[in-house]
């Protein structure tokens, strides 16, 4: 990748006039840049290549950013505080829900280590019979690290 980089440099700066240039790709699955015919390999695309006047004055040619993206409607303070304690309430309802879960699920576990069946004499057995709760519980901790991280971004 970063030798096809540096070809299509070198041949972007060597050339003085717009040129097409090509993507070709070889037998061995190598990538090219050329403004020229590739023996053995096939062209994939062409791109227009800039001016060296319009490669070096790119603000000319792309629009100026703006704070707001274009086309999304500003929303005033109050509507905005309003959105966000909504967003924290939902986020604190799913976060007691979870630590509830995540109770349960521990408690399911710790109920499924207790119980010994005649046929698990393997222990691996037993590790499989327990790896659903076990996923269980770490889903639910993974979920509880989420929601807290996620109350801690917020305003």
């Amino acid at each position: 990748m970063a030798k096809a980089l540096l070809v299509l440099l070198i041949v972007l700066a060597a050339s003085n006039a717009p040129a097409e240039t090509c993507k070709y790709v070889d037998g061995d699955g190598k990538v090219i840049y050329a403004n020229v015919p590739q023996k053995n390999a096939h062209k994939e695309k062409c791109f227009e290549t800039l001016a060296p006047e319009a490669a070096q004055a790119p603000a000319a040619v792309a629009p100026a950013r703006t704070a707001e993206p274009a086309g999304r409607p500003k929303v005033d303070g109050i509507t905005q505080k309003r959105r966000d304690d909504q967003r924290r309430r939902i986020l604190e309802e799913e976060l007691a829900r979870e630590q509830t879960a995540l109770e349960d699920s521990r408690r399911q576990l710790g109920d499924q280590e207790a119980v010994r069946n005649g046929d698990e004499k393997n222990y691996q057995r037993v590790l499989e019979r327990l790896k659903p709760f076990q996923d269980a519980v770490a889903t639910h901790e993974k979920n509880l690290d989420s929601l807290k991280r996620e109350l801690s971004n917020l305003p």
